[in-house]
């Protein structure tokens, strides 16, 4: 039986590398994909998932009230889809998640997620949550904290290098997202005070 996976991490861990080389191993042997990516702070109606190290592909969009399963059953009727993947799915809405689960259980699609799990806040995403939830199969995708810890947890710095502790969940602009361990978020984040070295220049 097909399997509803996530993928999670936080910031350049390589989440949509992976999602590019699967994809592109399914497609190197013939099979069909459907790939998804979130439209919500995107122009125009064509998606492109891209990664850092220069991958790219285009992708249909989601954006909130789409029927993710109405629109995999239609496009499997006229082609045999064979695994569909969903990058930043952290953006989907918890109903979506679910559709996503159908299309495992009801069509027989396996179904890839790749997203964060929490934001910089440390709280999770609605997709995220509802994928934690459901998912048949949940992997971690590991990156490491500038003190070579596992990091779990992500900071957003503004245009002034400035550790932001409010604010909107998603912010699109010239923010730029480093990933922490729990202790080096906390130390940022004003949680608790540093006692190791100075990390960034604090808001």
């Amino acid at each position: 039986m097909a399997k509803l996976y996530f993928h999670y991490a936080t910031m350049n861990a390589g989440k949509t590398t992976m999602l590019l080389q699967a994809s592109y191993n399914y497609r190197e042997r013939g099979m069909t994909t459907m790939l998804f990516v979130a439209g919500h702070y995107r122009k125009g109606d064509t998606g492109l998932i891209s990664s850092r190290i220069g991958l790219e592909t285009e992708a249909e969009m989601f954006r909130d009230g789409d029927d993710l399963f109405a629109r995999v059953a239609e496009h499997h009727d006229h082609t045999t889809v064979h695994c569909v993947f969903v990058d930043e799915a952290q953006f989907l809405e918890e109903e979506q998640a679910w559709q996503l689960a159908r299309i495992a259980d009801r069509l027989n699609i396996p179904v890839m997620c790749y997203g964060l799990r929490t934001d910089f806040q440390g709280k999770l995403f609605s997709g995220s949550r509802a994928l934690l939830a459901i998912a048949d199969d949940l992997r971690e995708v590991r990156t490491i904290c500038r003190c070579g810890r596992k990091a779990t947890m992500v900071v957003r710095l503004g245009a002034d290098g400035k550790v932001a502790r409010q604010g909107e969940q998603v912010a699109i602009g010239k923010d730029v997202y480093v990933s922490l361990c729990r202790r080096h978020w906390e130390e940022e984040m004003g949680r608790a005070a540093p006692d190791d070295f100075i990390g960034f220049t604090k808001a």
